[in-house]
């Protein structure tokens, strides 16, 4: 497994999203558990989570309690670094709400925390800006539970280049890692990357393969992928992937998986080398 830098930490080139295990359509725990075995088999030392990352209201943290199972249960678990998110919520309802107060953040940290039976969370992520606080205070929070101990690295999610730069420098130049959504579907988030790769902070697409439906049919945005895959004789996935560790070496995709066969064929994008022309045709679609 190759790996790249968030922080002081080297993980995997390549991470487990854990979203697709606890949300709608989820499926049961064992095939869960079996998805991130294989992740951690496949040399995945990153997963990312969050406790939003659940169906009803009365079980919140769902995903993070569920990756802390998978990782107790496996020799390799310790050398996972797990990032959770905290500021976004999920009432019961289908609907994803939004808290950034700072008491809410630090509550749900501890919470956090102690769903994933650690003493200081790996990296702690804001989870989405919530246009009624301030970001200032959003990332002051986070700030502070760096600061406490209680997170050993501190990240933003779906932020945009001012809000990067204004949470970098709430957090004293300590910010680590930007997840925003980004695929060749979804190329809105090419200015955070680009920033991020000046910067030298970790960029974490999110819904990376974002487009390609369950069945496997492919979107227009995907055409050239598919032609690409064919002549390497390899998947659509695993060339998007691949594509997207091509264009910074501080890019570290976190595909989604609830299939131990989907995260063995992501991982094995690490190994796969498209030509200066193959990139440039898929970076012009």
């Amino acid at each position: 497994m190759q790996t790249r830098r968030i922080g002081d930490t080297e993980v995997s080139a390549i991470g487990l999203g854990g979203m697709p295990m606890s949300i709608e359509g989820r499926p049961d725990e064992a095939r869960s558990i079996d998805t991130v075995h294989a992740a951690l088999d496949a040399g995945v030392t990153l997963i990312d989570t969050a406790d939003a990352y659940h169906l009803g209201a009365d079980e919140v943290g769902h995903n993070e309690t569920l990756i802390a199972k998978a990782l107790a249960s496996h020799g390799r678990g310790s050398e996972v670094l797990v990032a959770t998110k905290g500021g976004h919520l999920r009432p019961g309802d289908g609907r994803w709400t939004l808290d950034g107060s700072p008491e809410h953040i630090k509550r749900a940290c501890e919470d956090s925390l102690r769903r994933l039976g650690v003493e200081a969370i790996g990296l702690y992520q804001f989870h989405r800006p919530d246009p009624q606080v301030p970001y200032a205070e959003s990332v002051g929070a986070v700030r502070d539970l760096l600061d406490e101990g209680k997170i050993r690295m501190a990240g933003v999610s779906n932020a945009d280049p001012d809000q990067i730069r204004l949470a970098d420098e709430i957090l004293g130049g300590r910010l680590v890692s930007v997840q925003n959504q980004f695929s060749p579907a979804f190329r809105s988030s090419e200015p955070e990357l680009e920033l991020c790769d000046r910067l030298g902070i970790a960029f974490l697409p999110w819904s990376p393969l974002g487009g390609i439906s369950r069945a496997g049919e492919l979107g227009s945005a995907y055409a050239p992928f598919a032609r690409v895959a064919q002549a390497h004789g390899v998947s659509p996935q695993r060339v998007c992937l691949a594509w997207m560790l091509a264009k910074s070496p501080y890019v570290i995709p976190i595909p989604g998986s609830s299939r131990p066969e989907t995260i063995r064929d992501s991982v094995a994008a690490v190994e796969l080398v498209l030509t200066a022309e193959e990139i440039a045709e898929l970076d012009a679609v």
